[in-house]
């Protein structure tokens, strides 16, 4: 019992060393068995030995033996504490550290700077977004996630303590060294979003280290060039620069940094650093604040720690002065050799020698450096370069997006009908995934020109023009600034034309712009990332939500705070599938697949997506337009989608007639046509023969009729190699039809048999006839009606009929080389032939489109006849379609949509939901979207290129086989 009194009462000494802190050094849970050690540790140190775990060394990664040899001695002839790894690789840090640990008699601790991650130091490793990026952010549990993920990382490497969070406050626009690197100008804000990352990397089991003590915020200098001067009283310093401190060492904060400053209010002494000044570590740090965690110096090879001559010195000096820590001293064994002199000299008292070395000692237990284990290098790079990571960097930097103006809401861009869209791209660095992204909802023109006069007189056709500002993204100390050339294009852009500026830099490039007003939108973006550029496009379009706030004030325009929430248009949005519960790794199972496909020659090529919740997290091209291989499948090539143009035109088409109260589901063809009046088509409602349960036959083959009957090649009577005003339709290259044989067709149609017994059949009869009603109803063509009233305000710019007057060969997918009819490769051209005799324009086939635009149209449906801010038609009318009226007749179609088989055969994997629908097309398309799910899938090849005798595709079941991958791949422990 008195034994156990006695070691409560030293642990109680040891918790409350200085002020009222409790220790952050000490295990809780394990305090005896941590003392012990620490005791055992230390008794067992000679002199020299206690002295060298004050010192950690740096180490690049990157460098030659011979000089990684000079560590190697530092630490079997100096007994270093510590080593802090800066630039190189994590495979060759990783063996390094091992390396280093088994030749040191004490386990080092391992130090980084990787504020922002690895990636700050090492190649091949992540980086998440700087801090004044993260101090946009709303919410703080964000930032914890991303202070947890560095922590994981740097503890998979065998790191012990990074040295983050920057806990400046950066008041001085101008500061060079910090900038980026702190979380902004408000020291609520700052001490926040400090917290949250001290809180998430230790609870990762790495120590946090809150730099640059006293402030190195408001400096107009680079302490690594110079000593900074902060110029302000010990009021205002204890009110604004210290008070991140007070927030973090009340919550448990590790360690601290001194940086090398001259602060005249709190040390006398001229030109003297804060870093061994007692009066600031001792007197301030632990005394007024209460800190007992460890004390760093900033390194001592630091042109603003160069106020000695004598190497060593100033080692000397920065332990006298309270720290425990000493970095990247200048030469280790002089330091060592002066400061065992001032020990046995009695400058250096045994108590306090043995306070920093076994608070030393205490923080290596508390990292688990009792039971030191070697990193395993297996899946390194993996564990490093996750896909959670990519989840939370999706997260963190959707939630830094901030919008500082918005005159008239022009932001989100809304209506996208008939508006001609400018990108010019300012700036020295690469804009191509933010216009690339743009382009994924609306046809973007990248405007370039040599001289501003040029640029004006191109811009005047646009009703809005994207500027975006691109810089270097490689390091928070890169320019962000402006060119005085750019200033001026920007100001007289600006006042001729609607637009929206959009800066992938930091954000105190604002201060140089003249007239700010003159801008109609602007977002600060904050990073030139690929992932930022396709976020901040996301958002433009009203995918994507602006919630960020402005960290720091840029003039009286735009004061700290700064903020104009958007609402989302529910537009497609593009991201991780972690972010929405699917698995990475499972999905790539696709990839696979695909491949089988191309391999076993079942097509050419192919475009597959797969979106969930709205948000496309697949998105890939495999193969080539054509075995040749010339030329590879890209996301802008569109594809024959044959009958996905029954419910991509066709139908949505039909809803709004619904919708509109002008047809019903009881609409009778009598009704809707009068030429079907006393035909045997009159009673047949539209349910029933969009049900495909109306006897109607499967197809008429039309184009028989018109081959010559010796040749078996296009008549002459029908057909001509020119345009004329008797043969108008066009049908293929240099092939033109009589335009009076379209009645033909129509009347072939109506005429037509019945079949005799009532019983499911699918037929393209329904959507010829549809077609014509349509046209008729509203007095045009139905490639003009769906380009205007869908494809249009949809974004759907890839959605076209007739693709040869919107795009050039190499970017349609050619579909067969046709020697029954056409006798010609057809390219360009649909390849239904039906539809081709109708000038390419059908209600079953004649729609070209891409995966993208089929998704959006897809993801339309799923949410119900809404998107883009725009409702297209009611919930009910979708529900009216998506309804299986005769499943009780082994009729498993919904009204125009193909549904889940009813038995073990059928259109999909077996896997989806009875709610979900899509179709399938002839030339190798198929897409499904499922409600319960939320999923969408896209699948468009050219299976039947060279010859539509080629059935592998339809009998291997690859389609299904890819839909079962991504159901396999849905991860329900994400979602929680």
């Amino acid at each position: 019992m008195k034994r156990l009194l006695v070691t409560s009462l030293i642990a109680l000494s040891f918790l409350y060393s200085y002020g009222q802190q409790i220790n952050p050094l000490i295990d809780k849970d394990d305090f005896e068995n941590q003392k012990k050690w620490v005791d055992s540790i230390y008794n067992k140190m000679s002199l020299q030995e206690k002295i060298g775990q004050l010192f950690m060394t740096v180490v690049f990664s990157s460098d030659s033996k011979a000089v990684n040899d000079k560590t190697r001695k530092l630490i079997s002839d100096n007994y270093i504490g510590g080593v802090i790894f800066s630039k190189g690789g994590p495979m060759r840090q990783a063996k390094l550290n091992n390396e280093f640990q088994e030749l040191s008699e004490v386990p080092l601790m391992i130090g980084m700077d990787a504020e922002w991650g690895l990636g700050m130091r090492l190649d091949s490793t992540y980086s998440y977004p700087w801090n004044m990026t993260l101090g946009a952010i709303t919410d703080n549990s964000i930032v914890e996630k991303v202070g947890q993920r560095i922590g994981v990382h740097s503890k998979r490497l065998g790191v012990h303590i990074n040295f983050a969070p920057v806990v400046d406050i950066n008041t001085n626009p101008k500061n060079p060294i910090i900038g980026n690197r702190s979380f902004g100008e408000d020291k609520e804000n700052v001490s926040m979003k400090a917290l949250a990352f001290m809180k998430g990397m230790q609870n990762a089991g790495v120590l946090a280290n809150a730099k640059h003590f006293p402030g190195h915020g408001d400096t107009d200098t680079d302490s690594h060039k110079t000593l900074p001067t902060i110029n302000f009283t010990k009021e205002r310093i204890d009110s604004v620069e210290l008070y991140p401190y007070r927030q973090l060492i009340s919550q448990g904060l590790s360690s601290v940094m001194v940086a090398h400053l001259n602060v005249p209010s709190m040390e006398k002494r001229d030109g003297f650093p804060s870093s061994i000044s007692e009066d600031i570590v001792t007197a301030t740090l632990k005394g007024e604040l209460g800190f007992n965690g460890l004390i760093f110096t900033d390194a001592l090879n630091m042109k603003g720690a160069s106020n000695f001559s004598e190497p060593g010195e100033i080692d000397l000096a920065a332990f006298l002065a309270g720290n425990d820590v000493l970095l990247i001293s200048e030469d280790i064994p002089k330091a060592q050799e002066m400061l065992v002199n001032a020990y046995r000299e009695e400058v250096i008292t045994e108590e306090r020698l043995a306070h920093s070395v076994k608070k030393i000692l205490y923080a290596k237990y508390l990292v688990g450096l009792n039971e030191y284990k070697p990193v395993n290098s297996n899946y390194l790079y993996e564990d490093l370069n996750s896909v959670v990571d990519d989840a939370l960097y999706e997260l963190a930097m959707e939630q830094a997006l901030t919008v500082i103006k918005n005159d008239e809401g022009v932001l989100p861009i809304k209506d996208l009908h008939d508006k001609k869209i400018a990108y010019v791209n300012l700036g020295d660095d690469d804009g191509r995934p933010f216009l690339n992204q743009l382009r994924k909802y609306a046809a973007i023109d990248w405007v370039k020109a040599k001289t501003l006069d040029s640029y004006l007189q191109k811009l005047k056709k646009y009703d809005y023009v994207i500027i975006g500002f691109h810089k270097s993204n490689a390091n928070p100390w890169k320019d962000y600034k402006f060119t005085d050339k750019e200033l001026v294009w920007l100001y007289e852009i600006a006042r001729t034309n609607t637009v929206i500026l959009d800066i992938f830099a930091r954000p105190y490039a604002m201060l140089d712009i003249n007239a700010p007003g003159n801008l109609n939108g602007v977002i600060m973006s904050y990073q030139n990332s690929k992932v930022a550029q396709e976020l901040s496009a996301q958002l433009i379009f009203g995918a994507r939500e602006a919630n960020g706030k402005l960290p720091v004030s840029l003039g009286k325009d735009f004061p700290l705070n700064t903020r104009f929430q958007t609402k989302s248009l529910r537009r497609l949005q593009y991201g991780t599938p972690e972010s929405v519960g699917v698995n990475s790794y499972k999905l790539r199972k696709i990839d696979s697949l695909a491949k089988i496909g191309l391999w076993g020659d079942m097509m050419p090529g192919a475009q597959i997506l797969v979106a969930r919740k709205g948000k496309v997290i697949y998105d890939k091209n495999f193969g080539h337009h054509t075995q040749n291989r010339k030329l590879r499948v890209r996301s802008d090539d569109v594809y024959d989608v044959a009958s996905l143009t029954k419910i991509l035109a066709t139908l949505p088409m039909m809803m709004s007639l619904v919708d509109r109260d002008i047809v019903n589901m009881d609409s009778k063809l009598s009704e809707m046509l009068p030429e079907y009046k006393g035909s045997n088509k009159a009673n047949i409602n539209l349910r029933d023969m969009l049900s495909h349960y109306a006897r109607l036959r499967a197809w008429i083959p039309f184009y028989v009729q018109t081959l010559d009957t010796v040749t078996k090649k296009p008549s002459s009577k029908y057909y001509s190699s020119k345009k004329s005003d008797e043969f108008s339709i066009q049908v293929a290259n240099d092939m033109y039809m009589r335009k009076d044989y379209k009645d033909s067709i129509y009347d072939a149609i109506k005429e037509s048999d019945l079949r005799k017994r009532l019983s499911y059949k699918y037929s393209d009869l329904p959507f010829y006839i549809l077609k014509k009603y349509l046209e008729d109803f509203y007095g045009t063509s139905l490639d003009r009606i769906t380009q205007r009233d869908l494809y249009g305000p949809l974004g759907a710019n890839y959605s076209t009929y007739n693709p040869l007057r919107k795009f050039s060969k190499d970017d349609i997918v050619p579909t067969e080389e046709d020697n029954y009819f056409r006798m010609q490769k057809v390219h360009g051209y649909v390849h239904d032939q039906g539809a081709a005799m109708l000038g390419g324009v059908s209600g079953h086939a004649g729609l070209f489109s891409n995966s993208n635009d089929v998704a959006k149209i897809m993801q339309m449906y799923l949410w119900k006849g809404y998107y883009g801010g725009k409702r297209y038609f009611k919930p009910e009318t979708l529900d009216l379609f998506n309804t299986c009226y005769y499943c009780d007749e082994d009729v498993r179609r919904g009204v125009g949509f193909d549904k889940p088989q009813l038995g073990d055969v059928g259109p999909t994997c077996g896997c989806v939901s009875m709610t979900s629908f899509g179709h399938s097309g002839f030339t190798g398309t198929f897409t499904w979207a499922d409600p319960e799910q939320e999923i969408v899938y896209v699948f468009l090849s050219n299976r039947t290129y060279p010859s539509a005798d080629n059935r592998k595709l339809i009998g291997s079941d690859l389609r299904s086989k890819i839909q079962e991958a991504i159901y396999e791949a849905i991860d329900y422990t994400l979602e929680q």
